[in-house]
């Protein structure tokens, strides 16, 4: 009697660790895809702001030192060609422009009179040559002058967006020192920053999608073209520039903007792309749940190509036609058996 009890006990025991072993290897809400090639696009994400075209940017600065009296725009403001932007005080430009017509009159009677003597025969002919280039020096001076005295009003050369305005009223305007700075909102680049690596994936007449903001969740702007890859690597964001450009957008884009651009860098025809949620992160490799015919998912070590925020490039350890978990595979361990769900059921 007692063998026969200590022999039900044993079944029971061994019954269950069987259903405790199956319940730990049973994984449920596990998405399952099967192993397809088809065209992958590599892309290289990058942050840029728009920018005045090279060419298009105008850059005020004083004739002279002089006091700024006024400043008539704010940075933002639309002006047209030949809109006055700031105003310099006229006292040191009157004053020199006077100096210079002064000079310019002396210069005229000594030309005159030395052209009088040489005709004569007094003074010889080096004296009017004399005479003659220091008139045309006069000349030349007084032009500056007068010149200078009608730059005291700075005025936009083209029609544009005022980017900046470094003018401040009542101080003394440097001529090294950019008063208002002019650019043209039909002219624009989209300046993105990225590393020499990624600068080498890229070609000029690579397509960008473009999205506002700092990633490709923003608000969609379009589709530009690269028309220009860096040459050097900047020493401050050790990164390369690249130009895009992009003639129709959904909006106008805004000087200053920042922007999110989605740069084609290589297209593959076919290549083997798995969901980026089936790769498991196991140092500094990659690896996916490979599911059997049985239903057992096996642990498979693979090298990954490109990547994009959904999908990634298997180059090594898979081949079409094998089935692997998607959604779930952070959830489960290697070697256990897992149950699909469909795949408009709701994890």
């Amino acid at each position: 009697m007692r063998r026969a009890w200590c022999a039900i006990v044993l079944a029971l025991l061994g019954c269950s660790k069987t259903a405790a072993d199956e319940a730990v290897q049973a994984v449920v809400n596990v998405r399952i895809a099967t192993v397809t090639a088809q065209p992958f696009v590599e892309t290289v994400g990058a942050i840029g702001t728009v920018a005045g075209r090279a060419g298009h940017v105008a850059s005020l600065t004083s004739p002279a030192p002089a006091r700024v009296v006024r400043v008539l725009v704010s940075v933002g403001q639309h002006v047209g060609g030949g809109t006055p932007l700031v105003e310099l005080d006229q006292t040191p430009f009157v004053a020199a422009t006077r100096t210079a017509e002064a000079a310019l009159a002396a210069a005229e009677r000594t030309y005159e009179r030395t052209r009088r003597l040489v005709e004569q025969g007094i003074s010889p002919r080096k004296d009017l040559d004399q005479a003659t280039a220091d008139l045309e020096r006069a000349r030349g001076d007084a032009a500056n002058a007068r010149r200078q005295q009608e730059f005291a009003v700075i005025r936009s050369p083209i029609s544009g967006v005022v980017t900046r305005v470094g003018a401040t009223l009542g101080a003394t305007a440097d001529p090294s020192v950019v008063l208002v700075e002019i650019a043209d909102p039909n002219a624009l680049d989209i300046m993105f920053n990225v590393t020499p690596t990624q600068a080498g994936q890229v070609q000029r007449g690579a397509k960008v999608t473009l999205s506002a903001g700092q990633s490709s969740a923003g608000e969609p702007l379009g589709v530009g073209t690269v028309v220009d890859v860096g040459g050097i690597v900047d020493t401050l964001s050790r990164g390369v520039t690249l130009r895009a450009q992009a003639p129709t957008t959904r909006r106008p884009l805004r000087i200053g903007e920042t922007v999110f651009g989605e740069i084609i860098a290589m297209v593959r025809a076919q290549a083997i792309v798995v969901p980026i949620e089936a790769l498991v992160p196991e140092g500094e490799e990659f690896k996916v749940f490979v599911v059997d015919a049985a239903g057992t998912a096996r642990a498979r070590v693979v090298e990954v190509g490109g990547k994009t925020d959904k999908v990634a490039e298997i180059t090594k350890g898979l081949t079409v036609g094998e089935r692997i978990v998607t959604y779930g595979a952070y959830g489960i361990e290697d070697s256990a058996k897992v149950v699909p769900i469909a795949a408009n059921a709701k994890p």
